[in-house]
């Protein structure tokens, strides 16, 4: 279950960050359903890594069943983050791949 938490925290802080990221810069926006995809892999991405680096951010549930609101803050940070990092890549990407110099 504490899992499947965390994968679902990042997932949403991802596509939240893709989308934000695609509105703050428009040269690298992808659309909302491409800032989307690439918000949520880029925030699974960056929450794992996150949870690896600082392990007291790995479990959004404590051991008693309830909710940790720290590594919650943390999964957020964390794949909010990711999604807006790799959104911004990908951006780039597509449009040196489309030639577009902007």
């Amino acid at each position: 279950m504490d899992m499947i938490v965390n994968l679902v925290i990042q997932l949403v802080a991802g596509a939240v960050g893709g989308n934000a990221a695609g509105a703050a810069m428009k040269n690298v926006s992808m659309g909302s359903l491409g800032n989307t995809i690439a918000g949520a892999i880029g925030g699974l991405g960056g929450g794992q890594i996150l949870g690896m680096l600082m392990p007291d951010m790995a479990g959004a549930v404590d051991g008693g069943g309830g909710f940790d609101i720290g590594a919650i803050v943390g999964q957020l940070v964390g794949g909010g983050a990711g999604g807006a990092i790799l959104t911004t890549v990908v951006g780039m990407i597509k449009n040196m791949m489309a030639g577009n110099k902007s």
